[in-house]
Parts: structure tokens; C-alpha cells; sequence
């Protein structure tokens, strides 16, 4: 159902001139699969080749151009030394040093007694002008050959800048004229140029300015942010139209909870409570982003919220990304819902067989009124009796269309769906506009500050040593292990190695946990540090998300610097969690990246999930923040929030103001809103038009 104009656009990379098997792999990885991709990959710099000073005036590390007479080839006697050609003009001489030369090339494009161009960076050695391996040789009558103004795009191993211009000017070729779909006074105002020419001009400067800074990009990082609110407007439409179920209550089982638990809610929890009740009683179906800092509540308000939609007769179901995760939910909740006339099963891949079958069966009869999983919720055989609430943890481990296959298994039914990774709002309105907000914007008063401290990894072995006397007052110590990219050594090879270590110092006392792990295996380690049967827990970043210790008041951090400020949060995040004082020790590797020294600086200094999660994003970006490496979540290519986030509320009020007047696209307008979401591959949402 594409428009007919837009195929050009979409043929495999390697239908580009010049692009083979190889490179094709290499450029899937580095942009995408099709030429659209190509182009937009844009350039992060711009090489200005116009500066041509004369040569006895040239400045050393400046790249320049000079039009230079050959005088003098004088090969290397051997391949370890340099290839030099000599040259002149009227103002000085230059030196060209040639490395793993091919010298037929060099007297090729280097005549004797010829006139040439040599553009590139200037160095000086001895008062002698040098350019070591010219950026362009270009004979004098082929001036024109010159790109005074040279994009420069980020690159892969394998492919070259030269390389990536000419795909992108074969891309270009294909770039059809697309109909405009910017609102008519907003264009004005901001004197956008077109999609085309925008493109064109990023790819092709002529003149000199910061391609992430300048008009041309920020109309395409606007077109980007349109399409994505448009396509969020659309499904929220779709999800709107719906109409759920009245679920009022009746307030038997939440009051008992109440009246059991040890603890009063907090302000924002009663507030966020309020706000989904709300949403619950309504005729239309929920669907809401509960964002909440570790160790905020959030969970006991989804529960609150289950025992509303019980109390209406329905079910609920409860899904987490992880076995760890979900079981932790699972003891949770039974727990706290002991002697509540209730039943909560538990279903991840790891129930098999005949007990598996039973809790299907019971499902699909209505005798399960809370289902605690996995992904395995989603398969075609897991079905509900009367699926009235779906509550959904780590939120940006589940795609939207996950999230519309789980709401197939009901009637409309509610849906809350939760981080506890906090998103600057910015971003949740970005990639989750779709849903409502509500934020538990502080923790429960028991909870203690969690003592932060930056150490130098050079003190490692002191720190092991001091352990010994922690461990003796019966506390438990999480050790956390890095990430290490780009190198032969693994995060699990580096877990191992500090495993090892702390097993000689304290023999039986210490756990390993890491990814690669199967489920029992992990489970088996976790019992052990829960039941206290271990003190030290060694582990990769799988603890991130969930296991909750209680006893647990010490976080070491190997290599703090190469985690994300959001990464070190949800970790510090996992002690502190009973009414002991706790401490998170950040090791780090010197010297550190002014940003890594930033990124401490923020986490010695404060303990505010939403400050450091704005924080996050001002020093890494929106993708990393939000863990899209991870979990698939889609990444901006065009924009990037950091630069581009006023726009986004122009977007979606605009978006909004669309799906109000417009809500089929069948405006001229609508028409060319189409190819917008085309162009940006929100297919899914085009489908949803359709389905009406």
C-alpha cells in the first residue's frame, strides 16, 4: 500500500550503483537496509576546502588548498620509508609524503611539470610545509572535480567518506518531489526549505555551517517528530475509540488491603491512584504510563489498581520482561494478598507440562484472577475468561504492538503500563504519546539516602580487604561487573574474574549471576543471596531490573564510567530498600572523559531519578537513556531531542489538531501526511486508518 513514488526509496541498498555484497552488509549496519536509509544518514560535520593561503603563510594543522607545480618525485629506497613529491608555486614549496604508496598512481596523478590542486591538512617540520597523503589531487583544468564544501558523515570500518558520498548522491537521484505536508503558516514562520531541497542541501552544503545545527536539519528532525506523534496519535485514536468497560468497584478487597498494610501511601501515590481510578470508571479503555523512581511504589499501586478490576468482576493480568522480575512480583503480590479471596498463578516458559495445562485451563475458566508472566503471556494459547486490566512492568521492554496483541486477549480492556526507569518528560511524551502520564514523584519517608561515593579502581584491592569486617555486622554486598564493548574481554569474563578473586578471600560466601545464565540456574544463585546462604552477589547489569534484598546495603560498581547516569540509578537503586543506611561505591578507571567526570558528579550529588534521567539526557542522548539499544525501542535518525525537544509539543498539538479535523488523512493535506508516515515506516498505523 505504499505510494507508487515512495518505491524508489525503499529498493535494497545494494541497488545503488557501486554498492556490492560486502559494502551492502556493512552499510545495513551503518544506516539500513534500503536507500532511504542512506539518506538519512546525515553528516555530522563540513570540511571547508576554501581556504587557500600561500604557502609560506600556511598554518600548520589548518586544512588548505593550493594550486602547486610538480617539481620532483623521490621514492622510498625502502617500504618502511616515505614516498615524497615535491612541489611549488610562486609563495613557498610543499612536501607530499606518500605511506603504502602505489607508486603508478602517484607519477599518474602526479605529473612532472604539471599543475595541480593538493587540498588537505597542513603540517610544518622543520620550517619545511607538509601534507601527509593529500585529502584530493585534482589536475588544474578539473578544478570544478574540487568539493570546496565536503560533508563528513560517521562511518564504519570498511567504508569511506569518498565512498559515502557518492552513495548518498546516488540515493539523492532517487529522491522524488513529495508533497508538502507542514502546516502552511508554520513553514512560513520558521522558512523551512522543502523535504528535498533539505536533504540536498545537508548532503551537498554550499556553504559553511553546522549541519546539526542548521534550518535544513531541523525540518527534517520536525518531519521525524510529526510522524512519530501523528502515528502515537492515531494508535491512541484507535485505542480510544474502544469503549472499555466501567470498572467501579466495589472497595471490599482494597480496604482490607489497606487496612493490613504497615505503611500509609504517599501523597503522589494517592494522587496516581485518583488518576487511574478515573480512567478505570470511564467508558473508553485505559492506557497509561505509570512512571515511578526505584523503590517509589509503583507496585502496590498496580495492585490497588488489580483489586479494583477484580472487585468488577474481571481479571488482570501482570507482565514483566524477566523470570527474575516476575517471580519477584509473584512472592510480592501473594504476600501481600494473603488471606484475600483471591488467586494469582504464575506463567512464564519455564512452567511446562501438566501444570501448565492447569493454569490454562483455569484461566480460560475464570479461576485465576491475577496471571503473573513473562512474554509468554503473548502466545495465541494463553486466554482469558474476562480480561478487564492488563498491568505491564519496564514499560520500554514491550513494543506498542506488543501492547496492542495483549489487549486482543480482552475486551477493551484497561491498560497501565510502568517504568521505573524515569523519563524527562520530554522524552515520554516523545515515544510514549500514545498513553497518559502519571509520575510517583517521591518515595515513601522510611527510605534512607543512599550514601554515594566515587573511588579510584586503584583501590580495589583496599576496598576487598574492608569487606571482611562489612560482611562480619551481617550485611549482603551486590559487585557489579561492566560492560566492556569493543573488546575481546566480555562483561561475564570480567564477572568471572572478580567472582574468582573474592572467592579465594571469602570462600563460599560469594554468588555469580550473568546473562548468559538459564533461568533455574539464576534463580538458584538469587535464593541463595535472598535466604542470606551467600553475602556477596557478583553480577553483570542483569540485576538492573528488580530483585529486591532487603539485607543487601552495599552496591560496588566496577568501571562506573562506562555506564549511563540512568544505568547507575536503577543499580544504586537496588539497596537501600530495607531501614538499614546504605552505601554505593562508584570505581572508576583514570583519567576520565569530562563527561564521565560529569555523569559521578551527578550521582555523588543526587538521588532524584527525573533530575538525573534530564541530566542523562543533556550528556548521552535520547536512545541511550532510554535503553533503545537494548530494547528495540525506536531511535530518532533525524532528530535528536537534545537539540530539537522545543518541537516536539509544536508536533503534537499539531498532531493533535490533525487527528481532531482529520482523523482519516482525506484533507489534500491528510493526503500528504501519508507519505510523511510512509517515508518513516509507521506502516502499523497506517493499517490502523484503515481498520478505522
Amino acid at each position: 500500500m505504499r505510494p507508487q513514488e515512495l518505491f524508489p526509496l525503499f529498493l535494497p541498498i545494494d541497488a545503488l550503483k557501486g554498492v556490492g555484497q560486502r559494502t551492502a552488509l556493512l552499510l545495513k549496519k551503518l544506516c539500513g537496509p534500503y536507500s532511504r536509509d542512506i539518506l538519512f544518514h546525515l553528516p555530522i560535520s563540513i570540511v571547508d576546502r576554501r581556504f587557500m593561503p600561500s604557502l609560506d603563510k600556511a598554518p600548520s594543522g589548518e586544512i588548505c588548498t593550493f594550486l602547486v607545480k610538480v617539481d620532483e618525485h623521490l621514492p622510498a629506497p625502502t617500504r618502511r620509508t616515505p614516498y615524497r613529491v615535491y612541489t611549488s608555486n610562486s609563495t613557498g614549496f610543499l612536501e607530499l609524503v606518500f605511506f603504502n604508496y602505489h607508486k603508478d598512481y602517484l607519477l599518474k596523478n602526479l605529473p612532472l611539470g604539471q599543475e595541480v590542486y593538493i587540498s588537505g591538512r597542513v603540517e610544518r617540520f622543520s620550517n619545511r610545509v607538509q601534507i601527509l597523503h593529500p585529502d584530493y589531487i585534482v589536475k588544474k583544468d578539473e578544478f570544478k572535480k574540487l568539493p570546496f564544501l565536503e560533508s563528513v558523515y560517521p562511518l564504519t570500518k570498511g567504508v569511506s567518506n569518498r565512498q559515502m558520498i557518492k552513495f548518498e548522491k546516488e540515493a539523492l537521484a532517487l529522491l522524488p518531489t513529495l508533497p508538502e505536508w507542514i502546516e502552511p503558516s508554520f513553514l512560513q514562520k520558521k522558512s523551512y526549505p522543502s523535504f528535498k531541497t533539505a536533504l540536498e542541501n545537508l548532503h551537498h552544503p554550499t556553504e559553511k555551517e553546522d549541519p546539526l545545527f542548521s534550518k535544513n536539519k531541523e525540518r527534517l528532525a520536525y518531519d521525524e517528530i510529526l510522524a512519530n506523534q501523528l502515528a502515537l496519535k492515531l494508535v491512541r485514536l484507535k485505542m480510544k475509540k474502544k469503549k472499555g468497560r466501567i470498572l467501579k468497584g466495589s472497595s471490599v478487597l482494597q480496604k482490607k488491603l489497606a487496612s493490613r498494610l504497615t505503611f500509609s501511601l504517599t501523597a503522589a501515590q494517592k494522587r496516581v491512584l485518583k488518576e487511574i481510578y478515573q480512567d478505570m470508571e470511564s467508558p473508553f479503555s485505559m492506557l497509561r504510563l505509570l512512571q515511578g523512581d526505584v523503590g517509589s511504589g509503583k507496585t502496590i499501586v498496580a495492585l490497588f489498581s488489580m483489586l479494583k478490576a477484580i472487585e468488577s468482576s474481571v481479571q488482570t493480568a501482570f507482565l514483566a520482561p524477566t523470570d527474575i522480575l516476575v517471580r519477584q512480583h509473584f512472592n510480592t503480590l501473594t504476600t501481600l494478598c494473603e488471606g484475600l479471596p483471591l488467586r494469582i498463578e504464575l506463567l512464564t516458559g519455564r512452567e511446562k507440562g501438566k501444570k501448565r495445562e492447569a493454569i490454562l485451563s483455569d484461566l480460560k475458566a475464570g479461576k485465576i484472577n491475577i496471571l503473573i508472566g513473562t512474554h509468554a503471556l503473548f502466545q495465541e494459547e494463553v486466554s482469558f475468561k474476562n480480561l478487564g486490566l492488563i498491568v505491564i512492568d519496564e514499560q520500554h521492554r514491550f513494543g506498542v504492538n506488543q501492547r496492542l496483541q495483549m489487549s486482543e486477549k480482552g475486551i477493551s480492556p484497561d491498560m497501565l503500563v510502568m517504568t521505573a526507569t524515569p523519563i524527562p518528560r520530554t522524552l515520554a511524551l516523545t515515544y510514549y504519546g500514545d498513553m497518559d502520564l502519571s509520575e510517583i514523584d517521591e518515595l515513601p519517608p522510611l527510605r534512607k539516602k543512599i550514601e554515594t561515593k566515587v573511588i579510584p579502581l586503584t583501590r580495589v584491592q583496599e576496598l576487598e580487604h574492608k569487606l571482611s569486617h562489612f560482611l562480619q555486622s551481617g550485611n549482603q554486598v551486590y559487585w557489579v561487573c561492566p560492560l566492556v564493548e569493543e573488546s575481546q574481554k566480555s562483561d561475564l569474563m570480567a564477572a568471572e574474574e572478580r567472582f574468582e578473586k573474592l572467592q579465594k578471600l571469602f570462600p563460599g560466601k560469594v554468588g555469580l549471576i550473568h546473562g548468559k545464565m538459564k533461568g533455574p540456574e539464576k534463580d538458584a544463585v538469587m535464593e541463595k543471596f535472598l535466604k542470606k546462604e551467600i553475602s556477596i552477589l557478583v553480577a553483570t547489569t542483569v540485576i538492573e531490573v528488580g530483585v529486591d534484598v532487603q539485607n543487601a546495603t552495599l552496591m560496588v560498581i566496577e568501571h562506573a564510567e562506562r555506564f549511563g547516569l540512568s544505568q547507575l540509578h536503577q543499580l544504586r537503586g537496588r539497596i537501600g530498600r530495607g531501614s538499614e543506611a546504605s552505601q554505593c561505591l562508584l570505581l572508576y578507571a583514570a583519567p576520565l572523559s569530562e563527561v564521565a567526570e560529569k555523569r559521578l558528579q551527578v550521582m555523588r550529588e543526587s538521588q532524584n531519578g527525573f533530575l538525573i534521567a534530564q541530566k542523562d539526557l543533556e550528556l548521552r542522548g535520547a536512545g541511550e537513556v532510554l535503553g533503545t539499544r537494548q530494547s528495540g525501542l525506536e531511535v530518532f535518525k533525524l532528530a535528536d531531542i537534545s537539540i530539537h525537544r522545543t518541537l516536539i509539543p509544536i508536533a503534537r498539538d499539531d498532531a493533535q489538531m490533525i487527528v481532531n479535523t482529520d482523523p482519516k488523512l482525506q484533507s489534500e493535506r491528510g493526503k500528504a501526511l501519508r507519505f510523511l508516515l510512509y517515508l518513516f515506516s509507521k506502516e502499523e498505523e497506517i493499517k490502523t486508518l484503515r481498520s478505522g
